[in-house]
């Protein structure tokens, strides 16, 4: 009796202590903002100081239900669409529904850029993710590096090298007699690519290729970490990384500008990020140029591997998805002149049903999960109020997995996206991964 006696005041100490500590954590987030203002916050729970949420968020992610994190929330607090929480570090509001995200999205005035500080310091400060960007500098930045990356003259002059080299990649892995652990050679592929389009001497490059193959890998792993820069921690691994990675990109963009190629033909990314002038004449920095790179090599090779790995997963799962793609694609290159080597941009723009798989891979699947954003001023979103400086976290995919929006959303389904597109889901409810995320993985999975 004297021993359960001991357990029971055990457990009413902690969760006296449980309450108390959360009770004073949220007081020191929302004491400040004045009763009317609290009674107006999205409901939710801040949590333990420096943790908050993020226990519940990692559970759920390596359980392998991560939609068990925003699953619970709504059993708590009802479908309110906003919830209130600490993530990373800093007291946030996760928006979960289509009309939330998209205000959230086209108000370009009230929200700024709100990575994680982690993600911030390992992509740099002079790319788009930084929130002390002027908005005139991130306007400069985005017209002068939308030419390089993306459109139509960009993707025709990279389709080429792409064709070449997943057909070569997939020529070797036929005939290797060893198997072959898909998503690590996919990585290899997509970073031989991406590093190939950026900076094409590199790519020929055997050591430069495997600094810079090793020195990404650990900067990657760190990039929604918590930032503790302590010994052992992923974050203080991944700031080691860029200092690496920084060192040979700047390598590289030294030796480019004492030897500037003369022909635009053999231009590559970094050739037109150092050529590219503003309307003043004004060309972008070293530090620019660099962490511009690092963002793209995140952006395009993380997503464009996992996709493709997770659509070749899907299709092979579904026999009659593969059998209809594999008959557009059958259907294009009978179409090929005898005279025509490689993919050209027409045969490209022709794969309709592969464009609805890649879709629907990017719905299902949600490689980029969840946006970041800040509030640079108390707003209201849905009634709810988002106060000044607090993060914001635009979870896409409680909107592609909602089954209000989409019929049967844990079916692989890519017929969904063949409908009229007055019948499809609205406007906002779908969202890619991002101009830069999109390109590369559609170009490299089509090939």
């Amino acid at each position: 009796m004297w021993w359960w006696a001991a357990v029971a005041v055990g457990l009413a100490v902690v969760v006296v202590v449980d309450g108390v500590v959360r009770k004073a954590h949220a007081w020191y987030w929302v004491g400040s903002l004045g009763a009317e203002r609290r009674a107006r916050l999205p409901p939710g729970d801040m949590g333990w100081p420096l943790v908050g949420g993020m226990w519940a968020f990692l559970r759920a992610f390596k359980s392998g239900k991560p939609d068990a994190f925003i699953d619970s929330l709504v059993g708590r607090y009802g479908r309110t669409g906003l919830y209130r929480s600490f993530m990373y570090s800093s007291p946030s509001v996760l928006v979960t529904t289509p009309e939330a995200c998209k205000k959230v999205l086209m108000d370009d005035v009230a929200f700024v850029n709100g990575w994680p500080e982690a993600t911030l310091n390992l992509i740099g400060t002079r790319s788009f993710t930084s929130p002390a960007m002027p908005r005139d500098e991130h306007r400069r930045l985005r017209k002068l590096t939308a030419a390089p990356v993306n459109g139509s003259t960009a993707l025709a002059a990279y389709l080429g090298f792409i064709d070449h080299n997943v057909t070569s990649t997939l020529r070797r892995w036929s005939s290797s007699s060893e198997p072959v652990e898909f998503l690590t050679e996919l990585r290899r592929m997509t970073f031989l690519i991406i590093v190939r389009i950026f900076m094409s001497r590199a790519a020929e490059d055997e050591g430069t290729m495997a600094a810079l193959e090793q020195s990404y890998s650990e900067l990657n792993h760190g990039m929604r970490a918590m930032a503790i820069n302590l010994p052992g921690f992923a974050y203080h691994k991944a700031l080691k990384a860029r200092r690496k990675l920084v060192a040979v990109l700047q390598g590289v963009l030294d030796d480019r500008r004492r030897c500037p190629r003369q022909a635009s033909v053999d231009m590559d990314m970094m050739d037109r990020l150092i050529e590219v002038e503003d309307e003043g004449g004004r060309r972008l920095e070293d530090e620019e140029i660099i962490d511009m790179l690092v963002l793209y090599l995140n952006a395009g090779h993380e997503s464009s591997a996992h996709i493709t790995m997770w659509a070749t997963v899907f299709m092979q799962e579904n026999s009659h998805i593969l059998s209809k793609a594999k008959a557009e694609q059958e259907e294009i290159m009978k179409n090929i002149p005898l005279t025509q080597k490689g993919l050209t941009l027409r045969d490209y723009k022709k794969m309709e049903y592969l464009s609805q798989v890649i879709d629907e891979t990017l719905r299902f699947v949600n490689i980029s999960f969840v946006t970041f954003r800040q509030a640079t001023r108390d707003v209201f979103v849905n009634g709810y109020l988002i106060p000044k400086g607090w993060k914001v976290q635009l979870w896409y995919r409680s909107v592609h997995m909602d089954p209000q929006l989409y019929s049967e959303p844990n079916k692989f389904n890519p017929s969904r996206w063949e409908v009229p597109w007055v019948r499809r889901p609205k406007l906002g409810r779908f969202f890619h991964s991002g101009s830069a995320r999109s390109s590369a993985p559609e170009m490299i999975l089509r090939s």
